[in-house]
């Protein structure tokens, strides 16, 4: 995938369609223009074209200014960007604040699908996580949410790291181990813990659970690989 692929995809998470994702890069790149004009630069026909910077212009991601001619001008991107997000934890709080919800037991074991829907749920794990973490995977996808375990160890939690490659967080406890690429085992307060696949595509899959036992056997799993990396260390 090129890289205004990924932009154009990036900015559909932030509830612009593809059409107006589009045309907001239009306007970043070509400022002040008419609804005549993004359509000879962007190819889309003038009625969408009209759709989609009206769809913007509500969305807070561009301006209109007025005049014989109407233009139209991009806000600029951190400035959506934060508003976007601002407005998100409005709607979150008052949904917290409104909303009665039972809380879902983890006792079960839960599948998880598609690397997104699990990145969010590590990511919900670690910063929820209250005194220690363990984790045994690549350093390619431990580069993912290194910010959020540094955050981590700042916090005073536990961070222990079993890694194919010197994982580049501060203050984490760090064993060097062959790990499988595409593989993570992940624990939390010794609560709850998630394993499986995890390559990057929408088909991989992790298993999640709060399950005592289930947590315990992966825990002595990556206890008993600590001891014998720490035996395989004292031999050489």
């Amino acid at each position: 995938m090129d890289k205004s692929s990924i932009i154009i995809d990036k900015l559909q998470e932030f509830n612009l369609t593809r059409q107006e994702a589009t045309i907001y890069l239009c306007l970043l790149e070509y400022p002040e223009l008419s609804g005549y004009e993004v359509a000879k630069q962007t190819g889309i026909s003038r009625s969408n074209v009209y759709s989609g910077l009206s769809g913007l212009v509500e969305k807070g991601a561009a301006h209109l200014i007025e005049g014989n001619t109407s233009k139209y001008v991009a806000v600029l991107i951190d400035e959506f960007c934060d508003n976007y997000v601002r407005s998100r934890v409005k709607d979150k709080e008052y949904l917290l604040t409104n909303m009665i919800t039972k809380r879902v037991t983890n006792d079960g074991y839960i599948t998880i699908e598609g690397a997104k829907n699990i990145w969010n749920k590590l990511a919900y794990m670690i910063e929820h996580t209250s005194e220690r973490i363990y984790i045994s995977a690549s350093v390619t996808i431990l580069k993912e949410f290194s910010n959020l375990l540094s955050e981590a160890v700042k916090k005073g939690i536990k961070v222990v790291v079993i890694t194919d490659g010197e994982p580049d967080v501060e203050g984490v406890i760090y064993y060097g181990s062959e790990c499988k690429e595409q593989q993570i085992r992940f624990i939390a307060d010794s609560k709850f813990a998630l394993t499986g696949e995890l390559k990057g595509l929408s088909s991989d899959t992790c298993l999640y659970s709060g399950q005592l036992n289930f947590v315990n056997v992966l825990k002595d799993a990556l206890r008993n690989e600590i001891k014998l990396i720490e035996v395989m260390k004292g031999t050489n």
